[in-house]
């Protein structure tokens, strides 16, 4: 490790364990009436609680890649997203908190002479430098040539959503936290990693079911790849629900923004709207079309906070 690493950086963990993430994160029981009606118990797996700044998957995808950018002795993280991006956010906050810089390549060339939305405008306030690519160029950001212009010899380069084969291996404890708790885990998806990494975990007898907040039916391909990448193999038993992308990603219709404030008014705990919202919207459909039999146990992962 080179002496000249930010203090928080140059720790054998990336100064990690200083931020103190409740872990395992909290698991709560709600009484509904949609489930209990069905004969389903409903659990939450609060993973928007594990840490203020780095909540729900963020933290269980980024951790593991933070790790190997201190142990590399890497400086600067180098990611990717879209003008509104969870991912871009969580990374420019771990990089404030743990003293990497960061660079945020952004989706759409267009956006470099607008103003910054709330969105890029923290992101800068963390201290992370934008740069922004035509769309057609990135979409050939995973290609040698194209990193090659982007990061330099110092980067350590987290993917989109930041969902790569450390972070299924990080999520995989998520699935062990969930152990012997559910018969039925439900989680919404953006790339993937996630999932791929929750059903690795859970025991045999358990079962997995991803909500994709995007519409295309690609992302079955993309998790497939990923178990492969970080276990060899497939792992555990998934699936996935296409109906509840709401039209795509950063789409919020008003039924779903209803059924969002009606559970709001309902359990005190406020959804996030483009992932977790979606999620718990189709498990409740699921729930009174009879997919579950009498008896079933389900948990729902918040995986972000509002």
């Amino acid at each position: 490790m080179t002496s000249d690493l930010p203090p928080a950086a140059a720790t054998a963990d990336g100064g990690l364990a200083a931020l103190r993430p409740r872990l395992p994160s909290p698991l709560e029981e709600l009484r509904d009436e949609r489930f209990e009606r069905r004969g389903v118990r409903l659990l939450l797996k609060r993973d928007d609680l594990i840490h203020p700044e780095l909540p729900g998957n963020k933290w269980r995808k980024l951790e593991p890649n933070l790790r190997a950018a201190a142990a590399e002795g890497r400086r600067t993280l180098l990611t990717f997203g879209g003008a509104y991006s969870n991912h871009l956010r969580a990374t420019a906050a771990a990089g404030r908190l743990l003293g990497f810089a960061t660079v945020g390549v952004v989706r759409g060339e267009e956006l470099a002479d607008r103003p910054l939305n709330w969105s890029l405008a923290r992101c800068a306030a963390d201290g992370m430098r934008l740069r922004y690519v035509d769309r057609a160029t990135y979409r050939r950001k995973a290609e040698p040539e194209v990193l090659a212009s982007l990061a330099d010899d110092d980067c350590y380069i987290v993917p989109e959503g930041g969902s790569n084969a450390a972070a299924a291996r990080g999520c995989a404890e998520l699935g062990r936290e969930l152990r012997g708790v559910a018969d039925v885990v439900g989680i919404a998806c953006g790339t993937g990693g996630t999932l791929a990494g929750l059903a690795a975990g859970l025991s045999p007898g358990q079962r997995a079911i991803g909500f994709p907040v995007l519409k295309g039916g690609f992302l079955g391909d993309e998790i497939r790849g990923l178990q492969r990448e970080a276990f060899g193999g497939p792992r555990g038993s998934w699936h996935l629900e296409e109906r509840f992308h709401g039209g795509g990603y950063a789409k919020v219709p008003a039924e779903l923004e209803a059924f969002a404030a009606d559970f709001t008014d309902r359990h005190g705990v406020e959804l996030e709207r483009l992932y977790v919202a979606k999620a718990l919207y189709g498990l409740t459909t699921l729930v009174g079309e009879g997919a579950f039999a009498p008896g079933t146990t389900v948990a729902a992962v918040i995986t972000g906070a509002p």
